[in-house]
């Protein structure tokens, strides 16, 4: 049975592990603390050594000079040269050398130090000295680098600031270790029907899980390991206290937004800031045994090792080694990815069902035995007549992606979608729970600290009651509105673009049509669909770079509070304008082209040109070649991208850093190749999750709401993130400085853009299967005229109106249902009528069972809000029991006071009160 003590402390607790907040049942409130211009502020004393908040012992910094023996010696180890210091924070910056002989020295020799320098001097130096004056201890290194010397200050935060950040961020530490739980279902499933679990693996020194509560300075004896201040608060949570300093350190005035650290590194005043990896990667000869490695060294082995492609990812580790921001991503990256190996199995059988299908078509037989029966109208005004027969093998190409399992697949993917993002809640909950996050977003989000800096009032929380820094919602909305404006000239663009592309292929066409050679004559429309699309994809990633730059700009304007409504703000803009770069062209060929030509003699045209038509295999085809050309080139090219240029840019970083001229100057420290700041330094930047979050749900959006015309998109898919996941876990170990951890409680506004895409989906595939596809006009043909469609290609074909034929004295056919005046005929309204009630059918019908699943599936596991129950159920027990200790102590107490008054006279007796 748990102590008194635990009970107590569990009485504090409501939920305990759902993120419930234990401030409004604490016993006692923490003492009231002072701000932080007080330098006298003292929370909690170091062991009697009397170091406080806000003020400097002798120790607090410490700039030596030291050894190349003592370096060497402690250069694999984050810590300071004393060996037990522990280094939170790295920052950087680089010098020109005469800076460090001062600038008297400068002056006298003539050379005028430039403005900027002496502005970022000055800027450094307030900025240090704060955080000097904050108890922030520091070690610094310098070293020489073409002709500039490199300074290395090592920041670490005492046990005072840590103790009083940990509270004012509401770190969660661990109140009881609990037994390690499994969150893959699919080893559940293996385990019970008895078939071994291929994908499961040993992983070493997996980390526990705890019951957790919001720190409190004043119930430190309570928590979990309090009595180890080096390891009380994890490495992440360190570097989440140092990051919050650093980033609400104020440098110069606040109104033009010199404040933290982000904004001196803008400035180049720092070249870097980050906090460190946890030793290198590689395995040495003397750490194989698997209890002597390192977290690091266990992601590379376990998860970012391409031979463990097939392998559940270690989520604990990566969760305790970035934080819950990156464990999500890679979570749902891996359930994703899971999700499409049913997708692409079914995929592959539909295609494979096409191929069966093209060898065995009557229209396909028809068109490619018909030699000169078909003479086709010209597809522009100098372009010559051609026959049918010429598109035989792209008309038999065509069926591979048009025929009876299209339908099939559109709704089995719709489903799916549905299907997939139900159950990624259900897993989202279930991590969310297990990981301490649950109600992060709505009850334990601070304000970020740009915010903070910046923001000109305070105003009080209604969830929390507490003070927090504020900014008029008025003037945020007018900002916001005026940032719509930019994205809307944005978009704009992007809409001149795709015109200039779609007249790109009409004028290529009749250059090429026009070339007198046979190949580029019957190849004209196909070459230029290709270019087109080639082109696009190159001004995608072009324009998508710089909206990215002035979207960052943006979103910092609009003053959000919090991180994830900043993030959330920053995704909606940039995913809307990427959603109409990337998919402007595929809908433009999949609803537009094609559907208003006019018929011969009255054709229609825009800016001049004559409107561009489908190939002679059909839009479809089109369709699907745009998809592969879009959707796997981007897939290509970002993979070379995330294989190259990091380890490039590394190679290139490194060699710079690696050309240290090791003099023994006086005033320098000198620096061994092997310092972990060093070697950190030489990584990349982390620069967050969205790039890798955008290019997987652009990939979602191309195999469901174009799935229709390309059913191997999916395998596509499937085969692009297998190779993904072990890309980024690579970065993030290997190529990436180690990012500061961020907590979550999912995917965030991503998940809403899923759903808005699966509902999209519905109605795409639907419009695609009746407007777009042979589907409907065929099933007509068969119900009304042959059920073998024998007959079927004169049937689609149109004779040119007689207009025309006398003014060209040539009879010729072109794709439509229209009489010899031009007319449409009663069959075109037959098939328009039929086709809008497959629509609203299709749509119901899938979104009705969508409904069904939605309903059928509950968000949350049952076995999880059993335990959540369960959980508020012991709190409640441990409060009520605590009610009754708390009770015998007052009658106890007032016995004995009661004892003790006996027979005194309170009139006369003196008495001194304690």
């Amino acid at each position: 049975m748990a102590s008194a003590g635990a009970l107590v402390l569990l009485g504090e607790v409501v939920g305990l592990r759902g993120g419930c907040s234990c401030a409004g049942l604490l016993l006692s409130t923490m003492q009231q603390r002072r701000t932080m211009d007080d330098p006298t502020c003292s929370l909690v004393r170091q062991d009697g050594r009397g170091a406080h908040y806000g003020s400097l012992s002798e120790e607090a910094i410490e700039i030596p000079q030291p050894s190349n023996t003592a370096l060497d010696q402690k250069s694999t180890a984050n810590v300071f040269s004393d060996g037990c210091t522990r280094i939170d924070f790295v920052l950087v910056w680089e010098t020109e050398p005469w800076e460090l002989s001062g600038q008297q020295d400068s002056c006298k020799n003539g050379d005028v130090p430039k403005r900027p320098a002496t502005i970022h001097r000055t800027w450094r130096k307030k900025f240090l000295d704060k955080l000097h004056a904050a108890g922030i201890r520091m070690e610094k290194h310098m070293t020489r680098v073409e002709k500039k010397v490199v300074h290395y200050l090592l920041l670490s935060a005492p046990w005072s600031v840590l103790c009083y950040y940990a509270e004012e961020l509401q770190l969660r530490v661990p109140l009881q270790a609990l037994p390690r739980q499994t969150s893959n279902w699919s080893a559940s499933v293996l385990q019970r029907l008895g078939i071994p679990n291929l994908m499961a693996q040993e992983v070493p020194n997996l980390p526990l899980d705890y019951y957790t509560c919001p720190f409190k300075a004043n119930k430190l004896r309570w928590f979990l390991g309090s009595d180890e201040q080096d390891t009380f608060f994890s490495t992440t949570q360190r570097h989440q206290i140092l990051y919050e300093i650093l980033a609400t350190t104020q440098y110069g005035h606040s109104r033009e937004r010199e404040v933290g650290v982000d904004q001196l590194l803008n400035e180049n005043v720092f070249t870097a800031a980050f906090p460190l990896h946890e030793g290198p990667y590689k395995l040495r000869p003397e750490e194989l045994a698997a209890g002597s490695l390192s977290q690091r060294q266990i992601l590379f082995q376990y998860w970012a090792s391409w031979g463990k492609w097939n392998k559940y990812q270690p989520l604990g580790h990566i969760r305790k080694y970035f934080g819950e921001k990156v464990a999500f991503y890679f979570a749902w990256l891996g359930f994703y990815t899971g999700w499409l190996l049913p997708a692409a199995v079914v995929g592959m059988v539909v295609f494979t069902a096409g191929i069966f299908l093209m060898f065995n078509d009557v229209p396909s037989q028809e068109i490619c035995t018909s030699k000169q029966q078909y003479w086709m109208c010209p597809l522009c005004k100098t372009c010559p007549y051609w026959q049918l027969s010429k598109i035989c093998s792209m008309f038999m190409a065509g069926r591979l992606f048009d025929h009876g399992g299209t339908v099939f697949f559109s709704i089995f993917m719709s489903l799916w979608a549905v299907l997939f993002l139900e159950f990624w809640k259900r897993t989202n909950a279930s991590l969310a729970h297990h990981w301490d996050c649950s109600e992060f977003e709505d009850i334990e989000e601070r304000p970020r600290p740009q915010f903070t800096a910046m923001a000109p009032m305070t105003i009080i929380n209604p969830i929390t009651g507490v003070e927090e820094p504020y900014f008029p919602k008025r003037s945020r909305i007018h900002r916001i509105l005026a940032g719509s404006m930019v994205i809307i000239m944005m978009i704009a663009v992007v809409v001149m673009f795709v015109v200039s592309i779609i007249l790109y292929r009409a004028v290529v066409a009749i250059l090429l049509s026009n070339s007198g050679y046979f190949w580029f004559v019957a190849s004209a429309s196909r070459i230029a669909s290709i270019t087109g699309s080639v082109v696009n994809l190159i001004f995608i990633l072009i324009l998508s770079k710089i909206y990215i730059s002035l979207a960052h700009f943006l979103t910092k304007w609009e003053m959000h509070r919090t991180q994830t409504k900043y993030e959330d703000a920053f995704t909606f803009k940039v995913f809307v304008f990427q959603f109409v770069t990337f998919y402007s062209s595929p809908i433009y060929i999949a609803f537009f082209k094609g559907k208003f030509v006019g018929y011969p003699g009255h054709y229609l045209s825009f800016l001049g040109v004559r409107n561009e038509e489908c190939s002679p295999g059909g839009c479809f085809i089109e369709l699907a070649q745009e998809l592969l050309v879009i959707m796997v080139g981007k897939q290509i090219i970002n993979n070379v991208q995330e294989l190259a240029i990091p380890k490039l840019k590394c190679w290139w970083h490194k060699h710079k850093l690696l050309s240290t001229k090791k003099a023994g100057e006086e005033g320098e420290s000198v620096l061994v190749e092997q310092a972990p700041w060093v070697m950190d330094h030489q990584l990349l930047v982390f620069e967050g999750l969205f790039n890798e979050y955008l290019e997987m749900v652009l990939q979602f959006g191309f195999i469901t709401i174009f799935v229709a015309a390309c059913p191997l998109a999916p395998l596509f898919a499937l085969l692009n993130n297998w190779v993904e996941i072990r890309l980024d876990a690579h970065k993030f170990v290997c190529d990436y400085r180690r990012p500061v951890a961020e907590r979550a409680e999912g995917i965030s506004i991503w998940f809403s853009i899923l759903e808005a895409i699966s509902h999209l989906a519905i109605i795409s595939n639907a419009f695609l299967i009746a407007f777009t596809s042979d589907f409907l006009p065929r099933m007509y043909y068969e119900y009304i005229h042959d059920s073998s469609l024998h007959g079927y290609v004169n049937f689609t074909l149109a004779y040119a109106p007689w207009s025309f034929v006398l003014q060209s004295n040539t009879t010729c056919r072109y794709r439509a249902f229209r009489d010899r005046d031009g007319n449409l005929t009663l069959t075109y309204w037959q098939l328009l009528a039929i086709r809008l009630g497959f629509i609203i059918m299709f749509e119901h019908v899938v979104f009705f069972i969508g409904r069904v699943i939605a309903w059928l599936v509950p968000d949350i596991p049952e076995a999880l809000e059993v335990k959540v129950k369960r959980e508020r159920y012991l709190a409640k027990e441990a409060l009520a029991e605590n009610k009754v200790l708390l009770e015998r102590r007052e009658t106890r107490s007032k016995a004995s006071v009661m004892d003790s008054a006996a027979g005194r006279d309170w009139e006369t007796e003196q008495f001194v009160s304690n």
